[in-house]
This record gives structure tokens, sequence and C-alpha cells, in this order.
């Protein structure tokens, strides 16, 4: 198979989301300047031939131009091709999804209330999200319903996402500060610990543990 052809499938791949009217595809056409200012619906509404969907892809890997990206692959040694095809896969990391009703009001409580940084927004108004503080990723993703419900959440105490720590104590105090709502406060737990859990405005219950 050319080396090239993942990228063709990928840019293949837009041009389907974008005809089956996929709005993750409109933050990817803003990345070519000329549609910078255009909304999801605009750019879902644009005529969208397979060259601009390469020309993206060339973008995201770091090149001006599909041309420029080809005649990178083509002229790349074999031989890097080969022995990177043969390594062994490794899991970098997991990341936590949240299910909230307000992506960005969601973003906006993890930015303000916790320290994060918002790292993207999908969408406008956005469906989609990524919070990120130090080693810890979360994204977001919007629903129209609690996926579930409060009830069994409460009675079975069940996590969204679990967050490791150095200097648990300090955190805490910090989010106490800030007046972060808490369900368990600070404290010391029989396989281990510390640890404290808080909720975000969705009722997402996020424990935070010592390293």
């Amino acid at each position: 198979m050319s080396r090239l052809e993942p990228y063709r499938k990928l840019a293949k791949q837009l041009v389907r989301w974008h005809r089956a009217g996929n709005y993750s595809v409109g933050g990817r056409i803003r990345s070519l300047p000329r549609y910078g200012r255009l909304t999801d619906d605009e750019a879902l509404a644009l005529k969208f031939p397979l060259a601009e969907a390469q020309e993206i892809v060339a973008r995201e890997a770091g090149f001006p131009s599909w041309a420029e990206l080809k005649a990178h692959v083509e002229s790349s040694p074999a031989a890097s091709a080969g022995r990177a095809a043969a390594e062994r896969p490794t899991i970098k990391a997991a990341i936590p999804m949240l299910f909230v009703g307000d992506v960005s009001a969601s973003a906006a409580f993890f930015r303000d209330k916790l320290g994060f940084t918002v790292d993207f927004l999908h969408g406008h108004p956005a469906f989609y999200g990524a919070v990120s503080r130090g080693g810890a990723t979360l994204h977001s993703r919007f629903v129209h319903e609690p996926a579930i419900a409060p009830e069994l959440r409460d009675r079975e105490q069940l996590l969204a996402a679990f967050v490791v720590v150095d200097n648990v104590k300090a955190l805490f105090e910090e989010y106490k500060t800030a007046g972060v709502p808490f369900a368990s406060p600070l404290r010391k737990e029989p396989w281990g610990g510390p640890t404290f859990t808080l909720e975000d405005p969705d009722g997402n219950r996020i424990c935070f543990c010592a390293a």
C-alpha cells in the first residue's frame, strides 16, 4: 500500500462526513484561512471537493499543500515506514468522557473553578470539548438528558473520572477556597488515599486521590 494512502483515506472521510452533515467537520474547514469566519452551518453548506479536504489533511500534517505532503511522503525512505509498522503498539493515555448539558458552561467551570485549561471546543454552539490540567485530560460531550439516572448515580456513588494528584491536600484547599461543591471532603480511605470527590454542574463526580 502506498504510504500516501492513509492521507487519501482521511481526506475522503472528511468529504463523506461533510456530505452527511457531520458538524465536527466545521472546525476543520475553518482551519483554512479563507473559511476562518464561517459558522458550522455555513461550512456544511459549502461545496467541499476532495481537493479542499486534501488541503486540510496536508495542513494538519504540517504541510502548506497536498502537493508538498505528497512529495515528502514519496521521498521518505521506505525502511522508515517498515520499521514503524513493525513497532509494538503502545497505549499512551485513557481519557474520561463527561456527558453534559452545556459543553461551554462545563468548560468554563473547569477553567474558572478547577484551574484547567480549555483545550478546544467543537461546534457553534459547542457539542464536544476538552480540558486539561497537568497530566489529566477530560473530554465532554453534549447530551439532551443525563446518561445515568441521578438517583442511581447518587445511590451507587458512581464516579465519572479518577484523577491522581501530587499534594492532594493542597488541591483540596484550593478548591475549597474557590467554592467548589464537594460530594465528599478530604478523607483517608481504607485502601489508601487520602481522596476527595467533587461534582461538576451536571452532577458528574470526579475523585482526586493522592499519588
